[in-house]
């Protein structure tokens, strides 16, 4: 049973045929999302409805002029060069009254996208032609907003990868020791001390003008790429609820984060835990086929660097969230976030051994 009337729900929406019926889809953790069923004429049809999260995303109109926005503009892009617009952006169905949201009698916010058939998501990469495809769908998102003027968008999360105020979280919370934990951590905490000048590198050159503003995705997990049934290729770039300003290489560094260490994020065995070479090779490779025309000399030269810190600032936000008591991530055991925490930093270490390996791959590359 699902806590939403949503044959009451889709009514407010343009979909075609007579609803049948929604059940849900995915495997996202922040808002609802279904797959709802019309009749049209001898076919079904299928559209996607979710509910936005707005304790997450504490503007939801906002955000839903971000999406309007970006979308509206890669499909002008896709048509421009003959390609599906149906299937290679997401769609938004207007509501009756022309918005691109439903705001219910209940204060929750809806919308609805087309579904895109044949094609699917998948929790992780299966092969290394994977990563290369997701990657290269990553950096054509980009390509295609490199004209896109970055500041025209809400900032749906402030300073989400501004790593030095991350930092400055951090030794607040080290201070204020709500659950007198830091004496448990101290090597940990000494850690995130000893690259203190790291979490600056990338604002300062933003703040100089050596780097410049972008529109960015800022979720660049491997699941948030559609790949297509028939081709395998990575068609669609989902989940646009965190696109805002930043850098392109947040985007890049995440995939690195999320994409080249084959442990799971949260494993206890730190022996297994590495950045694997070969999966940069393919995440480099394919991000730069699609990105390398748009990219300035020096993104390029900071790539490698990036990787090392979205992972060390992810690491951070878990140490954070450790010391605070858990407040952030939906932990499932004990020490939940430190064993994460432990993750992230067992790859910074690695990271920073093999980064020459790292540069000689993206000169390879550039």
């Amino acid at each position: 049973m699902t806590k939403h009337d949503l044959a009451e729900i889709v009514k407010h929406f343009w979909f075609e045929g007579n609803f049948l019926g929604a059940d849900p889809y995915g495997f996202g953790h922040i808002n609802d999302t279904y797959a709802a069923c019309f009749q049209v004429d001898d076919t079904v049809r299928r559209y996607v409805l979710q509910r936005i999260n707005h304790n997450v995303f504490k503007n939801p109109e906002e955000l839903m002029r971000n999406i309007e926005a970006v979308t509206t503009h890669l499909r002008n892009k896709i048509v421009a060069t003959g390609g599906n617009s149906e299937r290679e952006t997401l769609n938004l169905i207007p509501t009756v009254g022309g918005e691109t949201f439903y705001r219910s009698p209940l204060g929750n916010y809806w919308r609805g996208y087309t579904f895109i058939e044949d094609a699917q998501t998948y929790e992780v990469a299966e092969d290394l032609d994977h990563v290369y495809r997701a990657a290269w769908a990553f950096g054509r998102f980009q390509q295609m907003l490199s004209d896109f003027p970055a500041d025209r968008l809400y900032e749906t999360i402030p300073n989400f990868h501004h790593t030095a105020t991350r930092f400055q979280a951090f030794v607040a919370a080290v201070e204020r020791d709500v659950k007198n934990r830091a004496s448990s951590v101290r090597s940990e905490i000494e850690f995130v001390e000893k690259r203190v000048g790291d979490t600056s590198v990338l604002v300062n050159l933003l703040d100089r003008g050596k780097l410049p503003e972008r529109v960015t995705h800022n979720d660049t997990k491997f699941n948030n790429v559609m790949i297509d049934d028939e081709t395998g290729s990575g068609i669609c770039v989902i989940d646009l609820d965190t696109v805002m300003p930043g850098l392109a290489l947040y985007d890049f560094g995440d995939m690195v984060r999320s994409g080249t260490n084959p442990a799971a994020e949260d494993e206890q065995d730190l022996s297994t835990v590495r950045m694997d070479v070969e999966i940069f090779d393919r995440v480099a490779k394919g991000y730069l086929d699609a990105a390398r025309e748009f990219l300035t000399p020096t993104e390029v030269d900071y790539l490698p660097f990036s990787g090392k810190l979205m992972t060390f600032e992810n690491g951070m936000r878990f140490l954070t969230d450790h010391l605070s008591g858990d407040v952030y991530f939906k932990i499932h055991r004990e020490n939940h976030n430190l064993d994460r925490c432990r993750t992230q930093f067992k790859m910074v270490a690695d990271m920073e051994e093999k980064q020459g390996q790292m540069e000689s791959i993206v000169d390879k590359y550039r």
